[in-house]
């Protein structure tokens, strides 16, 4: 399977922001959607964000209003931008293609770590 290059992850303080980014060559091409999820410890996976191949948005409840995904087809990257942290936020972010066909072979990966404490 193929693993997207996350990178972005980093500490911040509550109400901080960060910008992660995806890279999965072939996504553009193959015409797959993207998303990210994450993943605490003790806890299991929770999906965050989703973007069509046509760029349709979807977000979790507790993403909405703070959290914005956007694609950069050129780069075959993905891009989440997340405001207004909270240490709830704390987590391992990952991301992976979806589709069909070769949009299935990517798998979330190592990810990226996000730590939101004071």
């Amino acid at each position: 399977q193929v693993q997207p290059v996350v990178s972005g992850g980093g500490s911040v303080q509550p109400g901080g922001s960060l910008t992660l980014s995806c890279t999965a060559p072939g996504f553009t091409s193959n015409r797959c959607g993207m998303e990210w999820s994450r993943q605490a410890p003790g806890k299991q996976r929770e999906w965050v964000s989703s973007i069509t191949d046509f760029g349709s948005k979807l977000y979790a409840d507790s993403a909405k209003d703070r959290f914005t995904i956007s694609k950069d087809k050129g780069k075959d990257t993905v891009t989440l931008q997340m405001n207004s942290l909270k240490p709830e936020d704390t987590a391992m972010y990952s991301c992976k293609s979806y589709g069909e066909g070769w949009c299935l072979s990517t798998s979330w990966g190592q990810g990226t770590q996000v730590t939101v404490s004071s």
